[in-house]
């Protein structure tokens, strides 16, 4: 079973009159576990993509299936519901609410769940912000944290509703290197432990360099898909797409002006 499965998906988005196509006919599938890199530069697409695993958004045209649940026409109610269960997110900017302590903040998609009582949730804000190492800063506020343990606040809260994704977009970008490459050895020791899917949009090489699944993607399309050898520790690359140069043409040139040239001289005195 794929944890999540993407069947000829296209997105388009309105700028004013002209219509952007940001997804061009994705397909693919993710395994369970994977710890998976979407890489692009910026505007490929591939946070328009991770929206759409993460139910934030809609494709215009295919469809999408989460732990094989065929999310396409789900109401906004079933796909709120779908989220606080099955899908947790971390965020450049952590996103952390600035009034909540670490502990609170962790505890706060919990709050919507009926199913969860008022000790299971301390039970699993304590569990998980000792994960993360962060059980002594509990009581603390997000500008009382560093760069480092506001994300590793923002990874406890993403796994406390026990998801079987976790989608991270640009989770390093904040960051400096080597906090940058502790956030992402934490990750993996946790995709490793709970055996929960990471999948990260990315353009940080350091963030690939970890992964052991890669999508390529640019201007909407799918280019490649890459499975990294767990021996050789070496990327096998498979190549779906090469997207043609952009025109070599020269640049027009832009029609004289027929007014008079200003006279610096007379500008100065003005």
């Amino acid at each position: 079973m794929s944890v999540v499965r993407i069947e000829h998906v296209y997105k388009d988005f309105k700028l004013g009159e002209q219509t952007v196509q940001a997804l061009h006919d994705i397909t693919c599938s993710f395994d369970p576990g994977v710890f998976l890199a979407i890489s692009g530069p910026s505007g490929s697409g591939k946070t328009t993509l991770l929206n759409l695993i993460g139910c934030i958004d809609r494709p215009n045209k295919g469809k999408i299936y989460i732990n094989d649940q065929d999310v396409s026409n789900m109401t906004e109610n079933q796909l709120a519901d779908l989220r606080s269960h099955s899908i947790g997110f971390i965020f450049q900017t952590f996103n952390l609410l600035p009034v909540l302590t670490a502990a609170e903040n962790v505890e706060y998609p919990l709050l919507r769940r009926k199913d969860i009582s008022a000790d299971e949730r301390k039970k699993r804000v304590k569990y998980f912000l000792d994960i993360v190492g962060l059980s002594d800063r509990a009581n603390s506020r997000p500008n009382q944290l560093s760069g480092g343990q506001r994300q590793r606040v923002a990874i406890a809260r993403a796994l406390a509703v026990k998801p079987t994704i976790v989608l991270a977009d640009e989770p390093t970008a904040n960051l400096d290197k080597a906090t940058g490459i502790e956030i992402l050895r934490l990750m993996k020791q946790i995709n490793r432990h709970l055996k929960t899917t990471f999948i990260f949009s990315t353009h940080d090489q350091k963030v690939i360099d970890q992964a052991d699944r890669l999508v390529k993607i640019e201007d909407g399309y799918i280019t490649a898909f890459g499975v990294r050898d767990a021996v050789e520790k070496t990327w096998n690359i498979a190549r779906i797409r090469t997207l043609p140069e952009p025109p070599d043409d020269p640049l027009p040139e832009l029609p004289h002006s027929q007014s008079t040239p200003l006279n610096p001289s007379s500008v100065a005195r003005n």
